[in-house]
């Protein structure tokens, strides 16, 4: 039996963490089902991959000569494959932008129309990317260019700043705050929350305000990667979800109330790519973002 790609990304991500829990949650596995997967790439190599008790994770010699030989590999495939996409994409002349949330704010029509002028005969190609990616598809390649919520805490991406904005409160309409016309954050501090996916790692951290709690942890009930369930569980009084007060907006629907929150920074919707990424196709797209920008703070 041969080990697949798919085996080693799973060997490699526990072999990066030291840990098969977060290594599950960074790769959307459970964990039993992740261990019968290296259990299964350790019987084919006929070699012990990791020693591990209840106290702790190590590669051992096997697993660390395995390590180089994999990352080598999957840093050739993945080369190899955003190369190929890219090819494609310049062939039929598509711009791939991620979005983490619908995006509103009379920026995306600017946008289209901006980058028409830019790079005529090409078009914008939009994708809808869970929440458990900051990076909108930017990080595995999927994505030429992305609008994200700061901080995504990926070092390979740059990014500009868009539109700030006031954070709010989701509550459900049933909630004892929805009749008022605004809060503070020492008043929902306690609250049960809806979090980002563990794997949004800081901005996660940035819609519980974990810097605002003063080291307590948030009470968090369930973790989404989409506004759609959020805004259900919001609305069913479970829980309540802080949003940037443009998705107030966007998301706004029966059985919700939307309230601004102070105490809290800014959020800051940005747009972003690659840092080695110097096609004319993703210039021209933040290009068009900052155009778009100036129109509306002249309009």
């Amino acid at each position: 039996m041969a080990a697949h790609l798919r085996d080693l990304r799973y060997f490699a991500a526990v072999a990066d963490e030291l840990n098969f829990t977060r290594a599950a949650e960074r790769l959307h596995l459970s964990q039993p089902a992740l261990s019968k997967q290296i259990s299964a790439l350790e019987t084919a190599l006929r070699a012990r991959l990791f020693d591990r008790d209840r106290r702790q994770v190590r590669l051992t010699a096997a697993g660390t000569v395995l390590l180089t030989v994999a990352q080598r590999l999957l840093e050739d495939w993945d080369d190899g494959m955003a190369a190929v996409a890219d090819a494609a994409a310049a062939d039929a002349r598509v711009l791939r932008v991620g979005t983490l949330t619908s995006i509103g704010r009379a920026l995306y029509p600017g946008v289209i129309d901006h980058f028409a002028k830019r790079q005529p005969g090409w078009h914008i190609e939009l994708r809808s990317v869970g929440w458990g990616d900051p990076t909108a598809g930017l990080h595995d390649r999927a994505t030429d260019a992305a609008f994200v919520w700061l901080p995504i805490g990926a070092d390979d991406v740059d990014s500009e700043v868009l539109v700030t904005e006031r954070r709010f409160v989701a509550v459900s309409a049933r909630h004892p705050l929805a009749g008022r016309k605004a809060v503070e954050f020492t008043e929902i501090i306690d609250e049960p929350f809806v979090a980002l996916p563990a794997s949004a790692g800081p901005l996660r951290d940035f819609w519980l305000a974990a810097s605002q709690r003063g080291g307590k942890p948030p009470h968090v009930v369930a973790e989404v990667a989409a506004a759609d369930e959020a805004f259900e569980i919001v609305s069913s009084g479970a829980a309540v979800k802080l949003l940037a007060e443009g998705n107030a907006v966007v998301y706004s629907r029966p059985g919700i109330v939307c309230l601004p929150v102070s105490g809290l920074e800014p959020a800051r919707l940005a747009v972003a790519w690659r840092r080695n990424d110097r096609r004319p196709a993703v210039k021209a797209f933040v290009s068009a973002c900052r155009d778009t920008v100036a129109d509306n703070a002249q309009s």
